[in-house]
């Protein structure tokens, strides 16, 4: 074999798409997407820590799920939204896991209603988990991967963010709000080893999407040209990959998986 062609398979090599030796957290991971994108690290060989503030019940069932699958995990319940909250989850998470190698921010709500109708209430609430949660997550993680030289901090951003959406101004805000955030710091920490990326899911089916009338479904479907919703799996493939030492080289971007829906 040709030392070209060992460079070759060694570039190729299945440990460029491995996470055996790393640890991630993933924020609002009981279900949906974040469950997927657990799930998705953990059979990729990362240890998983799994955060949510509600749904308990459901976080601890994809802890054992992981657990099953040969890795390690816990269950914190903390609310992102709350800086005390935040430093407690870190510092639980630090006294059982040696450190955090990649941040999954997916943890959010939604609180819609048109503009007229929309309460500074439902402003704060959404703005709170969605923007202000990630700012305050990503400040007790991010250091510490730059210390190393390594790391991936992955937001959970919408193509809500991308294109606002009628009722969602709260939602829209927060979220391409969220991709300006991740794009600053790609370029703050570029030079450190970390990489910091966002992820635009369409319309996914889950929990949300199925409290949708069948009208309004079938109306996004056919505007997709893929014609159908996306399904969490999908997304979490997408949050793999850039997780991975595959993905070295990409910092900055916001990877959109919606079908097509917007181009």
């Amino acid at each position: 074999m040709s030392t070209e062609t060992e460079h070759a398979a060694e570039d190729y090599a299945a440990a460029n798409f491995d996470l055996t030796g790393k640890t991630a957290l993933v924020t609002g991971a009981s279900r949906g997407i974040g469950k997927a994108i657990a799930l998705a690290l953990a059979a990729r060989g990362a240890d998983v820590v799994v955060n949510c503030n509600t749904g308990g019940a459901l976080a601890e069932s994809v802890r054992d799920e992981i657990r099953r699958i040969g890795r390690k995990s816990e269950y914190y319940a903390h609310n992102v939204g709350d800086e005390d909250e935040v430093q407690k989850m870190h510092d639980e998470i630090l006294s059982e896991f040696s450190q955090v190698d990649i941040l999954i921010n997916n943890a959010g709500i939604t609180r819609d209603k048109s503009f007229k109708k929309m309460t500074r209430e439902m402003w704060d609430a959404v703005i709170n988990v969605d923007l202000t949660g990630v700012f305050l997550v990503t400040k007790q993680f991010i250091e510490p991967m730059a210390e190393r030289r390594w790391g991936r901090v992955i937001s959970i951003a919408s193509v809500i963010g991308e294109i606002g959406n009628f009722g969602q101004a709260n939602y829209a805000a927060a979220k391409g709000g969220l991709i300006a955030f991740s794009k600053s710091l790609a370029r703050e920490y570029a030079r450190k080893g970390v990489t910091v990326n966002t992820v635009a899911p369409g319309f996914i089916k889950t929990d949300m999407t199925d409290a949708v009338p069948p009208e309004g479904l079938k109306m996004v479907c056919n505007a997709t040209p893929v014609g159908r919703l996306g399904l969490p799996r999908e997304v979490a493939a997408g949050v793999a990959f850039l997780a991975m030492d595959a993905a070295s080289y990409i910092t900055g971007h916001v990877l959109d998986i919606n079908g097509g829906y917007a181009m």
